[in-house]
């Protein structure tokens, strides 16, 4: 009994390797946190958070977390693999992950974001903020809609100055043959 037991956690944690690799292969963003002195009400919110923003959250055993990142090729995770880890896995929206957990930290000191990568790109704390910084990307698609729209915009008034010109000149011809 204790040897087929064994086999199930043992299976458990292979099953929980592949979720983990896949996360790490499929991610935009991956965001790795040291959660220890939040309470599970602050975990249960920051959860919370993260899931309305589209960010997967897990918290993983470092040992599983190393392995899973040497099956994705991630090896650089490794140095932020100790202490309790949660990690952050996003693969719409690369700023989502910083921004939540950027700001969920600045409420929540027991928080300590300790670096990331974004598209296997190491990120270090300074740039985990700095791309917590940039708006969203709805923002950035309206700003980018606006600017595409203005140009446009003095084209057709562009094109429609001579006619209005020309309309008030046949005005004024009017008017004064009129008089």
């Amino acid at each position: 009994m204790q040897k087929g037991g064994g086999d199930m956690a043992r299976r458990e944690k292979e099953l929980i390797v592949e979720e983990l690799t896949d996360k790490f292969n499929n991610a935009q963003t991956t965001i790795l946190t040291d959660y220890c002195g939040l309470d599970v009400a602050e975990v249960t919110e920051l959860r919370v958070q993260l899931r309305e923003a589209g960010v997967d959250y897990k918290v993983v055993k470092n040992t599983l977390a190393r392995l899973a990142a040497n099956n994705a090729g991630c090896e650089e995770v490794h140095e932020y693999l100790t202490g309790p880890t949660a990690i952050a896995f996003s693969e719409e929206d690369p700023v989502a992950p910083a921004k939540v957990l950027s700001e969920f930290a600045d409420d929540h000191e027991a928080l300590e974001i300790k670096g990331g990568f974004l598209e296997g790109e190491v990120l270090g704390l300074d740039q985990i903020e700095a791309l917590a910084d940039i708006p969203p990307r709805k923002t950035l698609l309206a700003q980018l809609l606006a600017n595409m729209k203005a140009p446009m915009r003095g084209l057709v008034n562009a094109l429609n100055d001579p006619m209005r010109s020309l309309v008030y000149a046949l005005n004024a011809i009017k008017d004064d043959k009129g008089e």
